[in-house]
């Protein structure tokens, strides 16, 4: 399943427009679904999965997404995937967890290009799905994707690749807890490859963050397969386990086959 998600996040660039009927938005839906999950049972995520999105965003080229999952029962957290119905592509992101993760909390932004569903879906270590959904509203004016990235083209081509690592709550978790919160964010602009430049009248080529990675001195925390639904400069906040470690490390790469990697002090012991 995952070799298919991260195919179809690579490939998934349709022509742009939001469909104007409920039922074109069910066949959306229904086409994402058989392509990433190859006609896989996806449950209904009850309490499993908990999603939060704005109703109607303040700036739907940065909408804020947050995702909490748990299991009770035994079984870890094997992925998570975030679709955006609607969007050019709507694999918006796909998250691959290390460190035996019960529980998890994710947290990022996203362009959404029109009224959408926008659905979080967890696979579970025994390779069940579950689905949590939430409608998100069209805010209004230029569609995200066809956008110009925010600032001067050149401060942000010099910026590009600069990351920061921000703690987000005071470390007081022991070994078996996964309490520490961080916020990892890279300086990028996320061309969509769909805006055209006013002095060229060329379009602007698809340059995206397509990986992050986490490492927790030498334990994986996870990886992100990026998308151009991801905002102008992703981030990525999480949580994960203490296991004695002093820095965090982290790679970026984009589809321009461009790599940045930093690492930042955690503390001792996180």
């Amino acid at each position: 399943m995952r070799r298919s998600l991260l195919t179809f996040a690579a490939i998934a660039v349709a022509a742009v427009g939001a469909p104007s009927s409920a039922a074109l938005a069910g066949s959306a839906w229904d086409d994402v679904q058989a392509n990433v999950f190859a006609g896989r049972t996806i449950e209904p995520a009850g309490e499993i999965v908990k999603l939060s999105a704005p109703f109607r965003p303040k700036d739907q080229s940065h909408v804020p997404i947050g995702v909490e999952a748990a299991f009770d029962d035994g079984r870890t957290i094997r992925s998570l995937t975030l679709i955006v119905d609607q969007n050019p592509t709507p694999v918006a992101a796909v998250i691959e967890f290390g460190q035996e993760r019960e529980k998890a909390r994710i947290a990022t932004e996203l362009r959404l290009n029109a009224a959408t569903d926008v659905r979080a879906i967890v696979e579970a270590s025994d390779g069940r799905l579950y689905m949590a959904d939430r409608f998100v509203r069209f805010a209004g004016g230029q569609a995200s994707c066809s956008a110009p990235p925010t600032g001067d083209p050149e401060v942000i081509a010099a910026n590009m690749g600069k990351m920061s690592f921000e703690p987000l709550r005071k470390k007081t978790a022991t070994a078996t807890e996964i309490t520490p919160s961080a916020r990892v964010k890279v300086s990028h602009p996320n061309h969509t490859g769909m805006v055209m430049d006013q002095l060229t009248l060329l379009y602007i080529p698809l340059r995206i963050v397509s990986e992050m990675a986490v490492h927790e001195g030498d334990e994986h925390v996870l990886t992100m397969k990026g998308s151009m639904t991801l905002s102008q400069d992703p981030f990525l906040d999480f949580d994960y386990k203490v296991n004695g470690s002093e820095r965090m490390h982290v790679s970026v790469t984009d589809s321009d086959g461009a790599n940045w990697r930093r690492s930042f002090p955690i503390g001792q012991g996180s």
